[in-house]
């Protein structure tokens, strides 16, 4: 019997022949992320629950401050200066300020083949390059830490078919929240979802990185893509190397499949507060909306700033809306910087911010207040996810998103008024 990637991924972790689904094997870590949302606690469980604490190899282990970046209160900062302490005192890698957590573990560390714990639910993203990247809570990461092993059930998987090329002016964002809403938020629970077909050749590794993230709001487990001749130019540019090139077999087993035709897909907006409540965006243009959200882990990259940034060109963000603009890394940033992308939204009247996890977290910067209304890029948008419970997140594309922070309203960027504000 054949396998899928995911499971050929699992018996290289666990040393073994053949991986079915629905089976408990014990594996080998590759890497394993925390960022400072979870590891302050358990940096206290080391210390406070262990007898014998040690970690196993502190090569593998990444840490990143990115969820509040800098601090905004002396406990934040308590809690983040716990883990840089821990990371210097153990030899780990630690990043600060320098991005969101999956940004940085794709630009630097991330290789086809690696099985990843990363105590955040979007760790998923990593399998953009192939690689089998699933969260994990911060007990599940300490027990990896110590031992530099795990157990994992074996998830079915789900085949989705891509066909066609996305239409321009529609993006990857819109495709995934589309698949999301057709299958809905529980549609592939403890699965994986694989995405395949010539339809995924199209996509670039930022494309498969909206996609894969994105997965969790799904339920998957972990989503992936083959480590094809894109994802391989990625890495080499990056100066990495595989760990395995794999591909699915032929008599591999899925629990079901899908095909999804690129070119039929079209501009669309998860409204408030589920993020399979997915509606073509025409349906909620009008909606007047108070902030503006591009950025995140989904959509923070250099192709969305690029997007956001043509559409707000010789324009000016509506003076009641403010419009918050958050590169997903330092990378990101400077790239955009060299482009004149900052200089386009700063003359357009957003806020261009420091790399981190900002609005789509909801702690640190533009909270929005009551019943106020936002238009997002985040992950998510369920109750109270950006600020007051009576407020609103409606997420759409970067392209979305700028258009309707010039125009006051949410608004698709060909419904946009041509007239320059």
């Amino acid at each position: 019997m054949g396998m899928t990637i995911a499971e050929k991924i699992i018996a290289l972790a666990a040393g073994v022949s053949e991986v079915k689904a629905g089976n408990i094997y014990t594996v080998t870590l590759d890497r394993m992320m925390s960022n400072d949302g979870t590891t302050h606690l358990t940096v206290d469980m080391y210390h406070n629950k262990l007898k014998h604490p040690r970690i196993a190899d502190p090569e593998k282990m990444v840490f990143i401050v990115d969820h509040n970046v800098p601090s905004d209160s002396p406990k934040t900062a308590a809690s983040q200066k716990k883990m840089r302490d821990f990371a210097r005192e153990h030899g780990i890698d630690f990043w600060e300020g320098k991005g969101v957590c999956h940004q940085i573990m794709m630009e630097r560390y991330v290789r086809p083949g690696e099985l990843i714990f990363g105590a955040d639910s979007h760790t998923c993203t990593y399998g953009a390059l192939g690689a089998f990247g699933t969260g994990v809570g911060c007990t599940d990461l300490l027990y990896g830490m110590v031992t530099g092993t795990s157990w994992l059930l074996a998830p079915e998987t789900v085949k989705f078919q891509l066909v066609g090329k996305l239409p321009q002016g529609v993006y990857p964002r819109d495709l995934m929240l589309t698949i999301i809403g057709e299958i809905g938020a529980n549609g592939v629970n403890y699965q994986v979802m694989e995405f395949c077909g010539e339809g995924a050749k199209t996509l670039s590794v930022s494309d498969r990185m909206v996609l894969c993230n994105l997965a969790v709001e799904a339920g998957a487990k972990t989503a992936i893509f083959e480590a094809d001749e894109i994802a391989l130019a990625y890495l080499k540019e990056r100066g990495r190397e595989p760990k395995a090139v794999l591909k699915s077999d032929e008599d591999a087993v899925y629990a079901r499949e899908y095909t999804f035709d690129l070119s039929k897909i079209q501009p669309v907006a998860a409204r408030p507060d589920f993020v399979d409540d997915v509606v073509p965006a025409k349906e909620v243009c009008g909606v007047r909306i108070d902030e503006a959200f591009l950025g995140s882990c989904n959509n923070g990259r250099i192709d969305d700033l690029r997007a956001g940034a043509a559409i707000v060109k010789g324009r000016k963000v509506s003076d009641h809306v403010r419009f918050l603009v958050v590169p997903a890394s330092q990378e990101v940033y400077l790239q955009a910087l060299h482009e004149g992308l900052i200089d386009t939204f700063m003359k357009s009247g957003a806020i261009v911010m420091n790399p981190n996890c900002s609005v789509c977290w909801g702690s640190c910067q533009g909270v929005i207040g009551e019943n106020e209304v936002l238009i997002s890029t985040g992950t998510r948008n369920f109750k109270g996810r950006a600020g007051h419970p009576s407020s609103k997140v409606y997420l759409g594309s970067a392209a979305t998103v700028a258009a309707s922070a010039v125009k006051g309203e949410i608004c698709t960027a060909d419904m946009l008024d041509e007239t320059r504000i």
